[in-house]
């Protein structure tokens, strides 16, 4: 009996591994999955092009993007923000189809903070041109005194936004209830550091101080598995795809009790409770996880 536990085991281990097996491999550096969009001279390669330092100061922020496109899979990365009196400036890491009008989206904003004050994150999700899916979240960590990992995952039944290994949103394919999906356009992966003192603190009340200038956030561990454009066109039919597998179909029981704490918790808004902006929530609102 004992020799059959331990083969289940075994057994449950390798196909755990089986099932998370990426099928893209970590870039070795920077600049073989990703290139500078913008400001470039502001983009600094650290570690032997390992990682990189993003720096925001009076005359420009600066982005970058990947040099492919991607249907389905998971992004992420390891980012350090900028620590201090941050106000005014946002790090967004995101998915973009690039189709303007009929434009798929999946966001994450982090909006900086007063000096104390807690870091938020936004993220929204756009489908087929529709946004104003806003949420956001304060961390429950000072995310710039180390690295954290963001990442997306996306597949055909939801979309989940985690933290580390905590997931904070979860958008569900409601394709049924009328709501639009992201699953044909291929998206590209971008980040940006740039000033939006405008919107971004306090709704804008908070200014930028440029006296605490220049601004830095950091990167490293660019990992994307997905399948890409152009690419295989039978990849997102093939089964061997992890992401599609069963322990990617809905959170566990483990995840579900971190979504809820951190709903419950840390949670800041939530356009599905804006009763001015929506008096009636949104079908994909009342879905659950």
């Amino acid at each position: 009996m004992a020799n059959h536990a331990i083969f289940l085991l075994i057994f449950s281990l390798s196909l755990g591994l089986i099932l998370i097996q990426p099928s893209i491999a970590k870039p070795a550096t920077f600049l073989q999955d990703f290139r500078p969009t913008w400001a470039e001279s502001h983009i600094k390669q650290m570690e032997n092009g390992t990682a990189i330092q993003l720096l925001l100061d009076q005359s420009s922020g600066c982005g970058f993007s990947s040099n492919r496109k991607y249907v389905f899979g998971r992004v992420s990365m390891k980012i350090k923000l900028i620590p201090g009196d941050s106000a005014g400036t946002v790090t967004a890491f995101y998915l973009n189809s690039d189709t303007k009008e009929i434009r798929d989206e999946l966001d994450f904003e982090f909006l900086g903070n007063r000096s104390g004050q807690p870091y938020t994150v936004q993220t929204n999700v756009y489908a087929h041109g529709k946004g104003d899916r806003e949420q956001r979240v304060n961390l429950w960590f000072d995310p710039s005194a180390e690295f954290h990992t963001y990442s997306i995952l996306w597949n055909r039944r939801h979309i989940v936004f985690y933290v580390d290994d905590v997931p904070i949103r979860v958008y569900k394919n409601n394709e049924a209830r009328g709501v639009p999906y992201p699953k044909s356009q291929p998206m590209g992966v971008y980040s940006t550091l740039w000033d939006a003192d405008n919107w971004a603190t306090r709704g804008g009340l908070e200014k930028t101080d440029w006296s605490k200038a220049p601004f830095y956030a950091y990167y490293k561990d660019f990992d994307i598995e997905g399948c890409t454009v152009p690419g295989p066109a039978d990849c997102t039919l093939k089964s061997s795809n992890w992401w599609d597998g069963p322990l990617y179909q809905q959170l566990n029981s483990i995840q579900a009790r971190k979504y809820r704490w951190v709903r419950v918790n840390h949670m800041v808004y939530d356009y599905c409770t804006d009763k001015p902006r929506n008096p009636v929530p949104p079908p994909e609102c009342l879905a659950g996880i």
